[in-house]
């Protein structure tokens, strides 16, 4: 763990994880520490994560303002540990809910962004929320599964509104509900904060025309990837998502549902790290020379 100072002073952690070219990450959940990414199915054999701990979240300290849990002043923080890691410019990837967070900052520092990767994300920035239907139709193709009967009827409550969050259907969220997925669920309670996760999505954060204009003049090459049995987003959602950048592509990974890379950790990781090339943003852009740039990062063990 690593820590710098925010622009009001907290202190936020960030956990590096492999060697070579950095790939700054961002969790969702919303609000979720940074932990339960991993090394994201292997992709810390191909490019050195930094994952950002969000304040008030794992190791991150809890700031004075809660207000300042919002999506937009967020963006913020990830200026901070850009300027901290002394990168001219940087390869980005969200997470879900961190997906929106991204699609600030590219919109806000579009100078800044090389690569951006967005990692079945509900576009919630651009005002283009799954539907309940989108929730439904991902959902009926488990039926086959053999947790199915018990977990359809609390998850059609719960879209339909007359239910609450029901921990029996959380296997409509993974590609495969087995042991791992038990594991991964199981930790998510403790590793949110489900009080600054309300203020993260805001309705006051988001300006969805503004931020659509942006993205269309955003220069970073894009991969939006979408789980072929995820239904936030469904790969419809996630394709019109790549329409609004001008130069995105799509992947859908097939049988993965919203945590791609423990459906399928091979296939995640192989083509994440094809999109993002073996170059990386050019050498220029390190400042190495700085005491608390990218030398000075070094991996956990």
């Amino acid at each position: 763990m690593q820590t710098f100072t925010a622009y009001d002073g907290t202190r936020l952690a960030f956990h590096v994880r492999g060697e070579g070219i950095p790939l700054v990450v961002l969790p969702g959940g919303p609000m979720r520490a940074s932990t339960y990414l991993g090394d994201l199915g292997g992709l810390a054999e191909h490019r050195r994560l930094v994952l950002l701990d969000l304040r008030g979240t794992g190791d991150s300290a809890v700031p004075d303002d809660p207000a300042t849990y919002r999506c937009d002043r967020l963006v913020d923080d990830v200026e901070a540990l850009r300027e901290h890691l002394g990168l001219e410019r940087v390869d980005l990837l969200a997470h879900s809910a961190g997906g929106s967070l991204a699609m600030l900052y590219a919109a806000r520092h579009p100078a800044r962004v090389s690569r951006l990767v967005l990692v079945t994300t509900t576009p919630w920035a651009l005002d283009m929320p799954p539907t309940a239907e989108d929730r439904l139709r991902a959902a009926l193709l488990r039926a086959d599964e053999p947790w199915f009967e018990e977990a359809i009827g609390p998850f059609r409550a719960w879209l339909a509104g007359t239910g609450d969050f029901d921990p029996a259907f959380a296997p409509f969220f993974f590609g495969r509900w087995d042991d791992t997925a038990r594991e991964h669920d199981a930790r998510a309670d403790e590793e949110s904060n489900d009080e600054a996760g309300d203020v993260y999505l805001s309705p006051e954060a988001f300006d969805p025309p503004a931020t659509r204009a942006a993205l269309a003049r955003c220069p970073a090459r894009v991969l939006v990837l979408a789980g072929e049995r995820d239904g936030s987003p469904a790969p419809d959602l996630a394709g019109r998502l790549a329409e609004v950048f001008p130069h995105a592509e799509l992947a859908v990974q097939p049988g993965a549902g919203h945590y791609p890379w423990l459906d399928d950790p091979g296939w995640f990781a192989q083509r994440v790290a094809a999109f993002l090339g073996p170059d990386g943003p050019p050498s220029h852009f390190f400042a190495k020379h700085s005491p608390r740039g990218l030398s000075a990062v070094r991996p956990d063990r």
